[in-house]
């Protein structure tokens, strides 16, 4: 199945110490960019956690948001560091004495003072750590679901448009016929024109190597044909599904070179409009696929 690179999934898990809480959203990208917005002494985690996205995405800028929530003391991880706090009071008070001054330390302002709270560090706790894993499984699932969801509705959008475009190659295919007869009919009549005009003999000969020259400049059922493989082939992929943004991307480059060439060797105002139409919907393709994976 064909999937967006933009896509939201949100999960959570609640362990009676901790809650838990996974916000995974993505935008479109080259490559897959993994952006992490984690509580610090969970960053050890990541490189694990990593290897699970790539398992659910291969292109595409996905930020994720995690939100732990400790409801048990014991887990916070912080201690105080009494040793350095004791130091501190001992001499303000020694300060204090030395000087005949009443001294009564506020021991709320030691809360403010980062250096006296150390974070223990260490491995987070296991029951933790795997009900932060499976919160980000069903957060991820639920990601991709919705990007599944946008992909569909992307395939439904580019079929309708790759049909379009069939129809105005077929109607460029039944107009060129006539174009080039009329050109030819031209060609001959300005030739006679200018003969005649300067007294000239009409050569058969002469007229056969300009009408070669004129069928060979505005000849385009190369062009032609290589449009209409680019476009069977853009419908293959499509049917085909997969990580298929990256072909489609290349795919629609080329589909742009070969519809620009027969523009310019048509010389004609109806196949302009056409080509112009077919461009106009080329590119409104071409901005669904830089979505896809």
């Amino acid at each position: 199945m064909i999937k967006s690179m933009t896509g939201f999934g949100r999960a959570e898990a609640n362990g009676g110490d901790w809650a838990v809480a996974w916000e995974v959203k993505s935008v479109n990208s080259r490559f897959l960019d993994t952006k992490w917005r984690t509580p610090a002494f969970l960053r050890s985690l990541e490189a694990s956690w990593e290897k699970v996205v790539r398992r659910f995405a291969s292109r595409g800028r996905v930020d994720l948001f995690l939100n732990v929530q400790i409801n048990s003391a014991d887990m916070v991880g912080l201690t105080f560091n009494r040793t350095m706090a004791a130091s501190m009071l001992d001499q303000m008070a020694s300060f204090a004495d030395d000087r005949s001054l009443a001294y009564a330390p506020d021991l709320n302002r030691l809360l403010n003072m980062s250096m006296l709270w150390q974070d223990v560090g260490g491995d987070p706790d296991p029951n933790l750590a795997g009900d932060i894993a499976k919160a980000l499984e069903q957060a991820l699932t639920a990601w991709d679901t919705s990007r599944m969801q946008e992909g569909k509705a992307t395939l439904d959008d580019l079929q309708a448009r790759l049909a379009t475009l069939e129809g105005y190659l077929a109607k460029i295919e039944e107009q060129i016929p006539l174009i080039r007869e009329e050109k030819l009919a031209q060609l001959k009549e300005r030739v006679k024109s200018m003969l005649d005009a300067m007294g000239a003999e009409y050569s058969e000969d002469r007229m056969l190597q300009e009408t070669v020259i004129l069928t060979d400049r505005i000849d385009v059922s190369e062009e032609l044909t290589r449009l209409g493989a680019h476009l069977k082939r853009i419908g293959k992929v499509l049917a085909k599904g997969g990580e298929s943004g990256k072909r489609l991307d290349f795919l629609i480059q080329e589909t742009f070179r070969e519809i620009n060439t027969c523009g310019n060797k048509a010389q004609n105002s109806d196949i302009s409009a056409i080509v112009v139409d077919f461009k106009t919907e080329l590119e409104k393709c071409r901005e669904q696929v830089q979505n896809l994976e």
